[in-house]
């Protein structure tokens, strides 16, 4: 395992460098210039020229990116245009409230999903196969800002069990942080976990028709124990890699319904600085939020190779 994940962060290298790369190359192309949104239309030539100097745009462009790469390693993101803030500084502020609300997405992604698919696996074509997959259809179907504009329509402004917008932090007030983070985390959990319960029901009614499985309730082991055990533990080898993926998918769709529940995370912020061309801003953003899903497929590795361990290196 120590090889594995040895591996895995060698291969990261290149992948944030070349990230990086076309990040800067990205924004550097923006058609509007930054300075204009600075100081307006009304500043004068010198003006915009003294804040371009100051913001080191009048340099080359391998100079420009050779010295944020500089910084960048020193874990110096550089500072906003518009606020003067470190953008180091902005983003890891608001990324809890982001983190929370994937992690809280993921959890309930996977409870349904694993709980709906084994259910379907254990008694296919029955109703409740038919119900499991009718239901993994429409949530995948139903937009994740779609779904948390009905949730809040109905369990925030008509039923008020919950609050309709605002995020409170888990160290402030947890039972706040659980009343705030509810229904956010329902709208993208329960419509990925619709992808988690196929996979699932898939793996689990191929792994039930194995001869080991036979076996093992021949020699008169309880069904619990052989579902648990030896088949739900063998089906989870393709599952892990689907989990991976919806990850990452969380995480993107949780920049938009930030937006639907008025919370401060990092999709309130990105929007921000897109609008305001805020070029540190924008880059920083990307590369943290690079860094997150590489930390997440590093996971998703060592569980892998915990539960297959034909996938270690040798």
């Amino acid at each position: 395992m120590i090889k594995l994940v040895g591996q895995r962060l060698l291969a990261m290298v290149p992948l944030l460098l070349i990230v990086s790369i076309l990040t800067f190359s990205f924004t550097a192309l923006l058609p509007s210039d930054p300075v204009d949104l600075i100081i307006g239309d009304r500043g004068s030539d010198e003006q915009h020229e003294q804040v371009r100097e100051r913001l080191g745009l009048n340099d080359p462009f391998v100079t420009r990116y050779l010295d944020w790469l500089a910084r960048a390693v020193q874990g110096d993101l550089g500072t906003s245009f518009f606020n003067s803030v470190r953008v180091t500084d902005a983003v890891l502020l608001r990324m809890p409230a982001t983190l929370s609300l994937t992690f809280a997405s993921v959890l309930i992604s996977v409870v349904v999903g694993l709980g709906a698919g084994v259910a379907a696996a254990l008694r296919p074509r029955s109703w409740i196969d038919r119900l499991a997959t009718f239901g993994a259809t429409i949530g995948q179907a139903i937009p994740n800002f779609w779904f948390g504009l009905i949730l809040a329509s109905v369990f925030a402004v008509t039923l008020r069990w919950f609050p309709a917008t605002g995020y409170v932090p888990l160290g402030e007030d947890p039972l706040g942080w659980l009343s705030s983070i509810t229904l956010p985390a329902l709208a993208l959990g329960l419509s990925t976990s619709a992808a988690l319960a196929r996979q699932v029901r898939s793996a689990m009614v191929g792994v039930l028709q194995q001869d080991y499985i036979r076996a093992a309730r021949a020699q008169g082991l309880s069904s619990r124990r052989v579902i648990f055990r030896h088949a739900l533990k063998n089906a989870l080898v393709p599952v892990v890699t689907v989990l991976s993926f919806q990850i990452t998918v969380l995480l993107g769709g949780a920049l938009i319904v930030e937006q639907v529940y008025a919370i401060n995370g990092i999709g309130s912020l990105a929007i921000a600085a897109v609008r305001q061309q805020d070029i540190p801003m924008i880059q920083g953003i990307v590369l943290i939020l690079v860094l997150v899903v590489m930390g997440v497929q590093l996971a998703t590795d060592i569980v892998y190779g915990l539960i297959n361990p034909k996938a270690r290196p040798a």
